[in-house]
């Protein structure tokens, strides 16, 4: 879920110095706008983990915009008069009323996030206080946004060892180091479980009304021009909607659809500046990565062999195995998947290929087709593409809506988790090839007699849409790459590499989970 947020996103000095300009006149002429019209309130939320600079990018925000007309919230420790109360009644209270803008720190997450450190929730003389679950605060938001508001989520991350480094700078240097105490080190020491913890919180609460937007904090640079964008380009795109003729009605509705879109293409633009191509998780992969022939037999046979031995030993009668291959056309899946296949009982695993579905499968949840092949206990399902063709090519071809693969993240991840829960181990890899080894690779199965028949009219029409395919599979990856089933980006210009690189991740994640014995 995090992947792209570790990138190391930069902005240099000099791209900086020119984008600002603009970017704070389109800010603040948005907020005047906003101001004027009074017809909608805008709420954002900051949340990350600790020295992220969450607080000096609320501190220009609000430089860049007129401070008078925004109000920052911080909230610590509930008082007494708070604790008499619901403990969303503190942030009721704070909304801020149409036309201005409310940056909320410690917001109603903070509980949520805190899950790992009960101590920090509360004074030690009086109960910790309980979090709200994240029904309840998806049913909070959706109200909010359907009574008019502008909700914008951001979650500021950083690596562990990212973190560790800007702690120690802080501690080393006399004007900051009272930023830091034991909280900060605490939260460093136990950083998985905090990052476990933000992720099942992100994955929960992600929805259609309430997206997150999680954001690189590794620049500084990058970071306050990728909030900056994202808050200018959903309020204009909220006020263009309300002032058409059911402006009344705009904000709850289908404009929510057109300011989430305009927020991913601002924000897409943050990393593509003059010095730089866009950063993402799929172009920083090395697709020059090779294995000799020969070398590629030995380790073949060495990982078929591993492989054969752990789905065939008594601990695997317990558990049941899933594996999903997505990637573009030509990237290599048929070919890995007769690797696995090729070492198996041919009793015991099931190959699923996904095509478009029937009308049998369309009166149906869009789930159903693939909740019919869940793989019983000792069995193997694999699916040559998967349940993420609602994010995939239904999201770029247009098949679905907005308001459907958007909520699809939340709904695969607990589709996986549901299959983990019940002893399902789910292995998922996106096969990545560039855009001329496709081109190569299409060319050689219109010239292969026996290869033509995998080449359609439909692969060159997907062949021009790169660029928007790619754009998904990194949203999807950043939105469904999760603790208990990660994505494994597989480096798969060379098919020798890829195919030794899916079985020995298949070999490692089963050999971990049989061990585990759960």
């Amino acid at each position: 879920m995090f992947e792209s947020a570790e990138l190391k996103h930069e902005i240099d000095k000099k791209s900086y110095q020119s984008i600002v300009p603009d970017l704070r006149a389109d800010l603040l002429e948005a907020q005047y706008r906003v101001l004027e019209a009074k017809r909608f309130p805008v709420i954002v939320l900051i949340n990350g983990f600790d020295a992220t600079g969450r607080g000096e990018t609320v501190n220009l925000l609000t430089t860049w915009m007129d401070p008078r007309h925004i109000v920052a919230y911080a909230f610590g420790t509930p008082n007494d008069e708070e604790r008499a109360r619901p403990p969303m009644w503190r942030f009721w209270r704070t909304l801020p009323p149409k036309g201005r803008i409310g940056i909320f720190f410690g917001n109603w997450y903070t509980e949520s996030f805190n899950a790992p450190f009960p101590e920090l929730s509360s004074n030690k003389t009086k109960k910790p206080d309980p979090a709200l679950t994240t029904a309840e605060i998806n049913r909070f938001e959706r109200m909010l946004v359907n009574e008019g508001a502008l909700l914008l989520k951001f979650w500021f991350h950083l690596s562990r060892k990212e973190q560790g480094k800007r702690l120690r700078e802080r501690t080393e240097n006399p004007q900051t180091r009272w930023r830091v105490g034991p909280e900060e080190w605490d939260h460093y020491e136990h950083y998985r479980e905090c990052r476990e913890t933000a992720e099942r919180v992100l994955r929960e609460t992600n929805t259609h009304e309430a997206p997150w937007m999680v954001v690189s904090a590794f620049d500084p640079r990058y970071q306050i021009v990728t909030v900056a964008r994202a808050l200018m380009q959903a309020m204009r795109a909220r006020l263009d909607a309300s002032m058409q003729p059911d402006g009344a009605n705009a904000a709850a509705g289908m404009p929510q659809e057109a300011v989430q879109e305009a927020v991913q293409e601002e924000a897409a633009k943050t990393s593509e500046t003059p010095s730089a191509p866009r950063l993402n998780v799929l172009n920083t992969l090395d697709l020059s990565q090779r294995i000799e022939k020969e070398d590629y037999r030995e380790r073949l046979a060495k990982y078929q062999g591993k492989l054969a031995q752990l789905v065939r030993s008594p601990e695997f009668g317990a558990r049941a195995l899933a594996v999903v291959f997505e990637g573009p056309d030509a990237a290599g899946k048929g070919g890995a998947i007769r690797r696995i296949t090729g070492t198996l009982d041919a009793r015991n695993y099931r190959v699923v290929s996904v095509a478009a579905p029937s009308e049998e499968e369309k009166a149906q949840p869009y789930l159903w087709r693939f909740w019919r092949h869940v793989p019983p206990r000792g069995k193997v399902s694999i699916f040559d593409r998967s349940w993420y063709g609602r994010v995939l090519v239904e999201r770029v071809e247009g098949f679905c809506t907005l308001a459907d693969w958007q909520r699809a993240y939340s709904e695969i991840n607990d589709f996986e988790a549901q299959m983990t829960n019940a002893g399902i181990v789910v292995v998922k890899f996106w096969l990545a090839i560039c855009a001329d080894e496709q081109l190569k690779r299409f060319r050689e199965r219109e010239q292969e007699r026996f290869k033509r028949f995998k080449i359609t009219a439909e692969d060159w029409r997907n062949r021009e849409k790169w660029s928007d395919y790619e754009a998904a599979a990194c949203e999807m990856v950043e939105h469904t790459s999760t603790d208990i089933a990660p994505w494994t980006l597989v480096e798969a210009n060379d098919k020798y590499f890829a195919r030794i690189t899916v079985l020995k991740t298949l070999c490692k994640r089963l050999e971990a989970a049989l061990a585990a014995g759960k």
